[in-house]
């Protein structure tokens, strides 16, 4: 399996410092959870049911015609390659590494391309897979531009899939609304806006016949009960959405301008994350670990990715330490 962050329980075993104790900067998750309310006892002990409003919840959240809940949005990255034959897989790099994974064993020929080389190759491909915003680099790329691409992929039978896990922050960004059109998918993911990643929902936006194909392929009660209630409550909070939005964008900032600070300034990031390039990203990353905070590294390009601090104390303990690796370095 790839590597990914939030291993914590593997980083305290590594370092020897408890679980408890530690600062996780690896994922990019809002670090505020979302209050959960109280479950039903018939939400834990009856079969879930796909009429209980979680999907129109989800379509007023979204702006979607139509939408198909997921066992986190990993789940439709792994099942959406049994939906088509072999072909070739423009995926648009760097990105989460779980997408050309899922194309490459399924069979098909992937090409990893840059942002500039998506014209040049795109009349060679049957699927291109895009994350916007992207994740780790942050960068994101307009309606239009993705629109374009679609229609040139669409004549052809083509596929543009876009994965917005972190695009709860610009919903002017999404392509949302626009998912009904025949050979566009978008991926949305539930659990880093809302701070609930354990809670494992996402949700596939698409036209119907390929949300009634893809459903065929997730199975009968693949979100639980209990999962469906909680995202109604979740999707439906508009006042929390709002306040929710403008700590993530406020921390963003803040964390942009402390590691400006001390000369480490970002190359990229969104409103739930920083993206740093560094020759001495490894090192960071050690001297990091060594006082228990979780940063995720990117070796193949020598980056480092920095979630969110939630609290005063979380601060002063990032700046503590980045004070101190200046003073080393």
């Amino acid at each position: 399996m790839l590597e990914h962050g939030g291993r914590l329980r593997k980083a305290a075993l590594q370092y020897g410092i408890a679980q408890e104790d530690w600062l996780d900067l690896s994922s990019g998750l809002a670090p505020w959870p979302w209050p959960i309310p109280p479950i039903s006892l018939r939400a834990w002990a009856r079969l879930p049911e796909t009429d209980d409003g979680l999907e129109q919840a989800a379509c007023d959240y979204y702006g979607a015609a139509q939408v198909l809940p997921v066992p986190g949005s990993q789940a439709a990255i792994q099942l959406l390659p049994r939906l088509r034959r072999a072909g070739k897989v423009g995926v648009l790099s760097p990105c989460y590494a779980e997408h050309a994974e899922a194309w490459r064993r399924a069979g098909y020929i992937v090409r990893e391309v840059l942002e500039q080389e998506v014209d040049f190759f795109l009349d060679s491909l049957d699927v291109l897979v895009v994350v916007n915003p992207n994740n780790p680099t942050g960068l994101s790329l307009t309606p239009q531009r993705l629109l374009d691409w679609h229609a040139r992929l669409a004549e052809r039978g083509g596929w543009l899939v876009v994965d917005e896990a972190f695009m709860d922050n610009t919903p002017h960004l999404s392509l949302a609304s626009q998912a009904n059109q025949v050979g566009l998918i978008v991926l949305r993911s539930f659990g880093k806006f809302f701070g609930l990643a354990g809670v494992r929902l996402g949700f596939v936006l698409a036209e119907r016949k390929l949300l009634k194909l893809l459903a065929e392929q997730v199975g009968p009660w693949a979100v639980s009960g209990p999962t469906r209630e909680l995202g109604q409550v979740c999707l439906r909070d508009s006042a929390g959405h709002t306040y929710q939005r403008q700590r993530c964008e406020d921390a963003s900032q803040r964390l942009f301008r402390l590691l400006e600070q001390y000369g480490l300034r970002p190359q990229g990031g969104c409103a739930l994350f920083q993206w740093l390039i560094s020759d001495h990203a490894e090192q960071l990353h050690e001297f990091m670990a060594q006082r228990g905070i979780l940063l995720r590294l990117f070796v193949h390009d020598s980056s480092l990715r920095f979630g969110l601090p939630g609290t005063d104390a979380d601060w002063l303990r990032l700046e503590q330490a980045l004070t101190a690796w200046k003073q080393t370095s």
